[in-house]
């Protein structure tokens, strides 16, 4: 009698569904690879889908600011001419030891100088003089200055269109100040100027001087120099300029 050999038609059924089962499980790994594949590729489009699990931070939006509008300065006209107001007036009472004993010429003094070969201005004869500080008697001692105003031909205050310039050293140190007559004129009258020199009176000897300009930086008087002092009585010096000729 023929033998059968069992064992060749036991595993053969065995070995075909092992290799179906491997078909189908490497379709399901390929499907889901595609799936993964895909899903990837649509979050890296648009990483804001809802099945992304880490989606980026929403950008704020950009905040719109008014654009500014620039506000043109004002130009002033090539006539315009400098206006003082005057300060309201002090109604602190002086101390008596600050009782001005001396006052400015007024338009109807005799303002009489010697007319000379030189400049139009001269200082009136006495000039320079050391006052007390009456045009800021607040302050008392604590203020030095120069002041004084300019008349013309007719012994009239000019208001304005001179200058007067400040040169020289003070304590060591250099000065130089320049300033409109007429700017000083709410403390010691029409015509007036203000030069002031520090916050307590100092001595010095012929280091300082001023002199009157004209609207074109032309000298009218020659360089006055003049004497300062440490009492507190004589923190303010009066120079005056008095016109002589024409010019």
């Amino acid at each position: 009698m023929d033998s059968f050999d069992y064992t060749d038609e036991a595993v053969r059924p065995s070995s075909g569904r092992a290799s179906l089962t491997w078909n189908v499980l490497t379709v399901l790994v390929f499907l889901i690879f595609i799936c993964v594949a895909l899903a990837v590729v649509t979050i890296f489009v648009n990483p804001y889908i809802s099945f992304n699990p880490f989606p980026p931070p929403t950008i704020p939006a950009l905040i719109s600011l008014p654009t500014a509008t620039p506000t043109p300065r004002q130009v002033l006209g090539p006539t315009w001419t400098p206006t003082v107001t005057p300060e309201s007036t002090s109604t602190n009472t002086p101390p008596p030891t600050l009782t001005p004993t001396i006052l400015l010429p007024t338009e109807s003094a005799d303002l009489t100088t010697t007319p000379g070969v030189g400049m139009p201005f001269e200082i009136i004869p006495g000039d320079p003089v050391a006052l007390v500080n009456y045009g800021h008697q607040e302050l008392g001692c604590n203020w030095m200055g120069v002041t004084g105003r300019v008349f013309d031909l007719t012994d009239a205050p000019i208001a304005q269109g001179l200058t007067v310039q400040l040169g020289g050293t003070l304590d060591g140190k250099p000065v130089e100040k320049r300033v409109l007559i007429g700017a000083a004129a709410q403390f010691y009258g029409l015509g007036a100027y203000e030069i002031p020199l520090g916050d307590r009176p100092t001595a010095s000897s012929k280091t300082m001087w001023v002199q009157l300009f004209d609207q074109a930086e032309i000298p009218l008087s020659e360089k006055i120099f003049f004497d300062t002092y440490a009492e507190c009585e004589k923190s303010l010096i009066l120079i005056d300029f008095k016109q002589v000729k024409e010019y």
